[in-house]
């Protein structure tokens, strides 16, 4: 590695200015916009403001069956007469071809145009938090692996990517990115979101931000704001959050993603927060959003959020009011339909409930974003509707493949020992299994090795939709994981037995699985959840779990496999971590190898095959911390003192493995770690590390940044993530990297909730993990830490330089919006 690498930041375009709060985030007027707001009918107007669900089937929303509505009129022109704000989900609703639907649309759009008095088009919004949810669609890894690739450059071009499909598509607004801070992984939702550490999460998800938006299609980032904190990890459940928690902990991915990365609109979050829901808290939406963060977007409900304050919250009489508040509060755009933005607000209105003031200010900002996408341009839609639509193309496999990799997470291979001398080992059960020695017969068993869908996250359009519709093909090629590695390793060394199902107790499959172990040099059991939508699935969106064992009896399965002797490798297919410390710690019988991989989409199940097999060297790392049970949650590796083990309770939540953790093929030893002795509570301080790889193979680590604030005026997370950089070095080699932290990183809200950084000492060091380094002194010799600052239950691999102190002088700086945020580094 040599000084002409190019300087690089988590997370940041060095073609976007951000020093002020609207630099990023500007949507300014244009000449169209407010001219045909002047000449607007109440009915035009409210018209602009609502979406239309044109296929309402199958179940892809919150109560859809309950709540979807069908707005007055018998055909499409009789309802969009007055016009139209959006049309839900004209790809995503129901399996259709891409061909046959883009011309459609257009023509729609046309007639729009042509009928309308006002010849406005429809925005058209999708979901795309796994690719474009659409069939014949790629699918993409879900979140939760963009986090473990601790990758945001590549974030980037796999949303850039997704974002040139829908564009393609006449589509103009994607439901993504996920911003919730994990807190909880009995949550459902968590595969949908990025990590337990704000910065990481803003860091993954403001570079999806960029990506999509560089092909022009606006970005929401959801669910502003706090909805992760639901009650005992329980969809749409109260959030019991204090303000500075909210501030410090939730609030910030959105601001990176709105100063840094210019989102251009933002979905409102289900919950309440302290008995007031977020659909109707002019505070957050307004207040905060806008007027402190200077977003100018437009805001658009969550699916039925605003008729959820009559029928869910139960703080409006009728559609009416919930109309007054969520509009007031700052929600411009109903979605997925019009229950309450049409006729009950129009007749407030019209009574005088409403000022029409009100309305006017979000037309106003849906007419702005229209102007800017082009839709009112007079030759918007005069080209023909394209045709030959490739919504998988050699590079979205390509860039799928890629991310699927640095996602995948080695938690345990063999005694330990993260070293394979030459690329390979014995199998005998103690020395590293992985990667597999050449020649080798493997079974590959377990109800997720041989499904498709078992790659692909709860929003991915087979997950989400096709479930519905079992006739039908993917209509993309996803090979799974048992016919990956038939196809690395030759059919003929490969057998393969289900064992049993992802869900119930049925062990009859248990007797093959024995079977087919038994033959093998090899067994790889893959196991994990199933994801889907409102109890149609193991994980996803209103799959909440009261445990975090695996689902079904699939440890047993595992159990039996490892019994018959032969080395057994355990990959999990989940979107969320499981207590799995039976099969990583003790001295009872437990796989040679585990592999956590979060749906690591159409790609996965080459990926997880060259990890297996060694063509590929996993660089993946937890993006949150895997649970030690269900009791011990909720848990965040960010807790202060009290937060975690001590000697005033017998609870013990340390984590089975702390955030951050990864093993590779090789090892790598950090040391000359040299940290600026002070700084200016307003600058910016370098840390610079050497990294060396110290073992026989190339690698890539993840070299990461803590942080503890040893003193503050409020209680400070005994550990904390700087700043993170992904750096291939060679066998033997090592390289330099330098790190250049604002002392913003370091900021919190005190007393009376401002935004500060306190002078006074802190602690920097690079690990390998978030549990690597311990106060007192370095870690063990032979990089070995306990897991925690309790009682050690069994030592985790890891290693971490001494901790250096950096005193932070002068007074105490209150944040603003022009200070630097973002953590900058580079090889030298």
């Amino acid at each position: 590695m040599t000084a002409t690498d190019a300087t690089r930041t988590a997370g940041r375009d060095p073609r976007l200015q951000a020093d002020t709060a609207t630099d990023a985030t500007a949507t300014t007027a244009g000449p169209r916009a407010d001219a045909l707001l002047a000449v607007m009918t109440l009915d035009e107007k409210v018209a602009q403001l609502v979406g239309y669900w044109l296929d309402q089937n199958g179940v892809v929303a919150p109560m859809q069956g309950e709540m979807a509505a069908v707005q007055q009129g018998s055909t499409l022109a009789d309802i969009t007469r007055d016009g139209i704000g959006q049309f839900t989900r004209v790809y995503g609703t129901r399996p259709v071809e891409p061909d046959e639907r883009a011309a459609w649309l257009w023509a729609e759009q046309r007639r729009l145009q042509r009928e309308t008095r006002l010849g406005i088009p429809a925005l058209v919004h999708e979901e795309c938090l796994t690719g474009l949810a659409a069939w014949k669609a790629a699918t993409f890894p879900t979140p939760l692996a963009w986090g473990a690739s601790f990758d945001p450059q590549l974030v980037e071009q796999v949303a850039a990517a997704i974002g040139a499909s829908m564009r393609q598509l006449g589509v103009h607004q994607g439901l993504a990115p996920v911003l919730d801070v994990i807190r909880d992984p009995r949550w459902g939702r968590v595969d949908e979101c990025i990590a337990e550490d704000p910065y990481l999460v803003g860091t993954v998800g403001t570079a999806y931000v960029r990506g999509l938006q560089s092909a022009g299609v606006d970005a929401t980032l959801k669910h502003f704001l706090g909805y992760s904190a639901s009650q005992a990890g329980r969809n749409h459940a109260p959030v019991h959050a204090g303000a500075r928690e909210v501030a410090d902990v939730y609030l910030p991915p959105f601001e990176m993603a709105l100063r840094d990365g210019g989102a251009r609109s933002v979905m409102n979050s289900y919950a309440e927060i302290d008995g007031v829901p977020v659909a109707a808290n002019g505070e957050l939406l307004t207040d905060l959003l806008r007027d402190r963060l200077g977003f100018d977007g437009t805001v658009v409900a969550d699916y039925f959020s605003v008729a959820f304050l009559e029928v869910m919250h139960g703080i409006a009489a009728d559609r009416g009011e919930a109309a007054a508040l969520a509009l007031e509060a700052g929600i411009d755009v109903e979605l997925p339909t019009g229950d309450a933005y049409l006729a009950p607000l129009v007749e407030r209105v019209r009574s005088g409930q409403v000022d029409e003031a009100l309305v006017d200010r979000a037309v106003l900002r849906v007419l702005r974003q229209k102007e800017r996408l082009g839709l009112l341009e007079p030759d918007a839609f005069a080209g023909d509707a394209p045709t030959g639509i490739d919504l998988d193309t050699p590079q979205h496999q390509v860039l799928a493949r890629q991310l699927a990799a640095k996602s995948l997470v080695l938690l345990s291979n063999g005694s330990g020992s993260t070293t394979v001398d030459g690329g390979s080992a014995a199998v005998d059960g103690t020395a590293p299994v992985l990667p597999l020695a050449p020649g080798v017969s493997v079974a590959v068993i377990g109800p997720n090795a041989d499904r498709a869908e078992a790659l692909q996250g709860c929003y991915s359009f087979a997950n989400h939709v096709l479930a519905s519709h079992p006739d039908l093909p993917l209509g993309f090629a996803i090979p799974t994981v048992r016919e990956a590695v038939a196809e690395a390793l030759g059919p003929s060394a490969v057998r393969f037995a289900a064992g049993c199902a992802v869900t119930g107790d049925d062990r009859a499959g248990f007797a093959d699985a024995v079977a087919v172990a038994s033959a093998s040099d090899v067994a790889v059991v893959v196991v994990g959840d199933q994801a889907g939508l409102f109890g149609r699935g193991t994980v996803g969106e209103g799959n909440d779990t009261e445990s975090l064992d695996l689902p079904g009896v699939q440890r047993e399965l595992v159990e039996a496999v490892v019994a018959t002797g032969t080395p057994t490798v355990m990959v999990l297919l989940t979107g969320r971590p499981y207590a799995i410390g039976w099969a990583l710690d003790g001295d009872q019988p437990r796989p040679a190898a585990v592999v956590q991989a979060f749906f690591p989409g159409e790609g996965g199940g080459l990926a997880i095959a060259d990890l297996l097999t060694g063509a590929a060297s996993p660089s993946g790392r937890l993006p949150l911390s895997l649970p030690r049970s269900a009791g011990a949650q909720p848990f965040t590796y960010l807790h202060p003192r009290l937060g975690g083990p001590s000697d005033v309770t017998a609870a013990d939540s340390t984590p089975v493995r702390p955030f951050g953790f990864g093993l590779g093929y090789t090892d790598f030893a950090y040391d000359e770690l040299v940290v600026d002795p002070d700084v200016r509570s307003d600058g910016v301080f370098t840390a610079s590390v050497t990294v060396r790889n110290t073992g026989a193979r190339d690698g890539e680590d993840v070299v990461q940044l803590y942080g503890h604030d040893v003193h503050g005026s409020v209680t400070r997370p005994e550990v904390q993530l700087l700043g993170y950089a992904r750096v291939a070095v060679a066998a033997g080699e090592s390289a330099r990297v330098r790190f250049r932290v604002p002392v913003q990183r370091f900021a919190f809200t005190d007393r009376r909730m401002r935004k500060v950084v306190e002078p006074g000492g802190v602690q920097v060091w690079v690990a390998s993990h978030a549990a690597a380094s311990r106060p007192g002194g370095p870690v063990a010799a032979g990089g070995i830490v306990a897991s925690g600052d309790g009682p050690v239950r069994h030592p985790v691999p890891g290693t971490a330089t001494e901790r250096a102190t950096v005193a932070i002088t002068g007074a105490v700086h209150e944040v603003t919006p022009g200070d630097p945020r973002l953590v900058e580094w580079s090889v030298v």
